[in-house]
This record gives C-alpha cells, sequence and structure tokens, in this order.
C-alpha cells in the first residue's frame, strides 16, 4: 500500500484548497517547510516584541511580577491560596527575572518569543494539513492578529499557551498520520498536554477537540486507547493544577460584572478589535469553513472545532454554570483562526490579488498594533509615569500614601512593587504587612486615619482621579498638611501636602 493511500486510510491525508477549490497534494512536506517556518517564526517574534516595553505594566502583570519577585517558599503559599492556575508561570518568571530583571521588556520578551514559536509551529500545521502557500499565509494572518499582538505584549501566560496549543496540534496529526502504534510516544504527547494545561487551565477544552480529531480518524480503536492512556498520563500528572483551578474559581467571579460574554466581544473584540478587520476576518472564515468542511476531513474537526468549540462552550457555561468567559482565555484558539482565514484567503485566484489581501490584512491591523503599544496602553495603567513623577520630585525621608478606596488590580500601591528604585527613601506609612510575608497576592495596610506621620514635612498622595477631594487627602489636611502640588498624570492624580514642623 503506498504512503499516500495509508495516510487517506487514516484520514488524514494532506488536502489542500488549489484553483477552483479542487484538492490537490501539496508540493512540499512538514520537513522540507521548516526553514521557511523558522524564517516566519522569527519574525513573528521581532513584530511581537517592537514596542512591547512602552506601556506601563498593569494589574495582571503586577500579580505576575509581585509573584515571580516573592520568595519561593512563600510563593507556595499564595498558590495554596490564589492563583494556583498560574502557577507554572510564576515559577517560570521567578527565575526568568532572577536572570534579567523586571523591566517592562525583559518581563514581557518571553511572551514574544512564545508568539515566535507558535508562528513557525502554524506554519507547520498548515503546511501538515494543507499546502505550502496556505501554511505561509496563516503564518502572516498569525502574527498581525491583534488578539496575538496584545498577548505578545503581555507579561501572563497566554502567549505560552498558544504555543503549547499549537505545538501539541502538531505532535497529534504527526502521530496519526505516522499511525504511531506504539505507547510512549503517546504518553510523551500526553505529557505535553498537561503541561499546557499547567500555563493555561482552558487548554483542557483544547484535549478535547484532539479526542474529537482521534474519534474522527479511521482505524479509531487502537489511537483511541493509546488517546485514553496519554489523556491518562495529562490528568495524573495535571491533578493538582485541575483540583485547584476548581477550588480556586471563585477569583473569576468578577466577570460577573464585567458583561464580556456579549456578540461584540466574540465577533469583534476576541480576535480583530478593529470592526473592519473583523468585517474581512469573517468572510475569510466563512469562505475558509466552507471550503474545509467540502471533504469532511480529520482536518476539518481540528480547524474548526479549535476555532470554534472552546468560545462555544466557555459563552455556555458562562450563561449556564458560572463567568467564564473572557476574550484573552480563547487566545489559544487564534492559530486556528489563522489557518482558516488564510484557507479562505486561498480561494482566490490570482495570486497578486492573494498577496493584495494580505496586505490589506496587515495595514488593518497596523492601528491595533500601534495602540497596543501606546504608553497607557494596558487598561489604562499608569503606574511607571506616577512612579517617574514622585522620583522625580519626592525627596528621602518624605511619606507616601496611597489610594485604598479601589479594586486591588488598580490601586496606585502597585507602582511602589513594580517601580521600587523610584519609590527609594521613601517611607510607605500605611503598610502593616508585605505582601510577600502573606500567603495573598496584596499587601496588609492600616487605614490612614490609624498612622502616626510625626515631623514628617511632606507627604506625597496617589490618587486615583476623580470626583472631590480624596478621602486621604481631606484626611492629611485635618492633620494640618496643605496641597502644594497636584500632578495629573492620566488615571492617577499626585498630590504634594508639606506642613510646617516644630
Amino acid at each position: 500500500m503506498s504512503s499516500t493511500s495509508t495516510l487517506h486510510e487514516a484520514g488524514l491525508a494532506e488536502p489542500a484548497v488549489g484553483r477552483g477549490s479542487r484538492l490537490r497534494a501539496p508540493a512540499i512536506g512538514p520537513l522540507g517547510i521548516r526553514p521557511l517556518a523558522a524564517l516566519l517564526g522569527l519574525a513573528g517574534a521581532v513584530v511581537s516584541m517592537l514596542g512591547s516595553w512602552n506601556p506601563s505594566f498593569w494589574g495582571d502583570e503586577a500579580a505576575s511580577v509581585m509573584s515571580a519577585e516573592r520568595p519561593l517558599a512563600t510563593l507556595w503559599g499564595e498558590l495554596g491560596r490564589v492563583d494556583a492556575v498560574h502557577g507554572t508561570y510564576y515559577v517560570f518568571l521567578h527565575f526568568w527575572i532572577q536572570l534579567v530583571g523586571a523591566s517592562e521588556f525583559a518581563v514581557r520578551l518571553p511572551s514574544a518569543i512564545a508568539i515566535g514559536i507558535a508562528v513557525a509551529g502554524t506554519v507547520i500545521l498548515a503546511n501538515m494539513l494543507l499546502t505550502r502557500q496556505i501554511a505561509v499565509a496563516a503564518g502572516i494572518i498569525f502574527m498581525v492578529l491583534p488578539r496575538v499582538t496584545l498577548i505578545a505584549t503581555e507579561g501572563r501566560s497566554y502567549a505560552m499557551a498558544t504555543a503549547l496549543a499549537v505545538w501539541s496540534s502538531v505532535l497529534l496529526v504527526t502521530l496519526l498520520r505516522r499511525r504511531v502504534a506504539r505507547l510512549l510516544p503517546w504518553l510523551a504527547y500526553g505529557a505535553v498536554i498537561a503541561l499546557s494545561i499547567y500555563f493555561f487551565l482552558y487548554l483542557v477544552l483544547l484535549a478535547g477537540i484532539h479526542l474529537l480529531v482521534v474519534l474522527s480518524t479511521r482505524g479509531t480503536r487502537v489511537f483511541l486507547r493509546r488517546w485514553l492512556a496519554a489523556a491518562g498520563v495529562a490528568v495524573v500528572l495535571a491533578g493538582p493544577v485541575l483540583a485547584y483551578g476548581l477550588t480556586q474559581h471563585h477569583q473569576i467571579a468578577f466577570l460577573a460584572k464585567r458583561n464580556y460574554a456579549t456578540a461584540q466581544s466574540v465577533v469583534v473584540t476576541q480576535w480583530f478589535d478593529s470592526p473592519w478587520l473583523a468585517a474581512a476576518g469573517w468572510v475569510l472564515i466563512v469562505v475558509g469553513s466552507v471550503l474545509i468542511v467540502r471533504r469532511f476531513r480529520a482536518d476539518a474537526v481540528l480547524l474548526l472545532g479549535w476555532f470554534a468549540l472552546p468560545t462555544a462552550a466557555l459563552m455556555i457555561g458562562n450563561s449556564l454554570v458560572a463567568p467564564m468567559y473572557s476574550t484573552r482565555y480563547v487566545s489559544f484558539c487564534t492559530p486556528a483562526v489563522a489557518i482558516v482565514m488564510a484557507v479562505g484567503l486561498s480561494s482566490l485566484r490570482r495570486n497578486w490579488i492573494r498577496v493584495l489581501a494580505i496586505v490589506a490584512l496587515v495595514a488593518l491591523a497596523v492601528p491595533s498594533y500601534l495602540s497596543e503599544r501606546g504608553q497607557y496602553a494596558k487598561n489604562n495603567s499608569d503606574f511607571r509615569q506616577v512612579a517617574q513623577v514622585v522620583a522625580e520630585h519626592s525627596s528621602p525621608g518624605d511619606a507616601v500614601v496611597f489610594d485604598e478606596t479601589v479594586k486591588p488590580s488598580v490601586k496606585p500601591r502597585l507602582a511602589i512593587h513594580l517601580y521600587p528604585q523610584d519609590f527609594a527613601g521613601l517611607r510607605d506609612v500605611t503598610l502593616m504587612t508585605p505582601y510577600s510575608r502573606l500567603s495573598g497576592i496584596w499587601d496588609a495596610v492600616s487605614p490612614i486615619t490609624a498612622v502616626r506621620l510625626g515631623t514628617t514635612r511632606t507627604v506625597w498622595a496617589l490618587e486615583l482621579s476623580g470626583a472631590g477631594v480624596p478621602a486621604d487627602v481631606l484626611r492629611l489636611e485635618s492633620l494640618g498638611y496643605a496641597v502644594t502640588n497636584q500632578f495629573p498624570v492620566h488615571l492617577t492624580t499626585v498630590y504634594e501636602l508639606t506642613r510646617e514642623t516644630p
């Protein structure tokens, strides 16, 4: 039996959408595309990295940096109480920061590298299932999708999870294409799935899609037994994070107040950010989906399942079970989105038209790319800019107080942990116990009404801007301080208050 007929028997021959939507075998296999995949991966990493240092850290990244900077002995205590699902990333970041520091560029660099790895994996996977031309287009589309360029500039685990999603899918398709029946490679695949879950819990959804791929493959019985063995390994290895993830589900209860689960989120924000890019993207997705489904093959199950089912599952769960949907949580589906779009693009009959279409997609993505790299791009966070104002105008021995009336992820207090060099010599007078000595993420503080300032002449109050005079400022004025300067930054105003000392 020829190798081609063997692949067809497995249901995983290499279909390709060519002229007139007719399928033909690609001219190059996955081994031959590796240099091009590596080149596109490098380009993707560079594109992701550029400008990543511009935005200030924001609340989610503060949780990453602060958790990573605390001693490992106390990190275990934190993870036993909160953020266990992020524990693997925090441990990685702990050692990474020790090597390269905790600047925005340093913390975000692993995400940019991970996106480069994901680009290469997307190219290889698309080439395995479709054609070289579609694979190249998919790699380019993937690296410029606004959801991808956003997670590439975040000190969070989404980019790494996306890379693991791609490469675990490459591994699965390889095992099926080569009709590997030996147990050890499948157990290795199970270990990769477990690692993926440690980096992002929702990748259990991708494992479920992989099961559908196995079930859609001819000769299922052998492969199903192997997949179930791999799944058993994954469950055993990932058992701790799965258990803690369930017990700490209350951490995402805030989603119920954010109204994320909307049609706008799914249609525009989730992948595209821009309505114009969303319109073009969905046209390509619809065309690509039709072309893929025509042959009802295992690649349709993988690509369309990966593209659509996680979002559907989270939206249904969000409605019927508990809050669980956020646009960030389905970032790992972006490789499938890019491949399906590339299939839609392949329906255009002329090469020059396809090239122009890719250029148009890139152009439509540029405004989002630039916006994501603005100095206040991360949830309007201005922690770095506030810290710079304090560093420029304060003197050693001055006191500093922070607005504690807002939710923890936006508290100006985070600035002293993210940019400690800018607060050198200042007295954090409301601090009772630093977070690094607690099992939670945030500091324990006392109210300003309980603070004795003694002979302190100058106090800096960092307050979120709003209507009226902040309570901290009113309290300090009652103690004889007067506002001598105000420095509006973005979301935060820095107040300088002074009083004459006896």
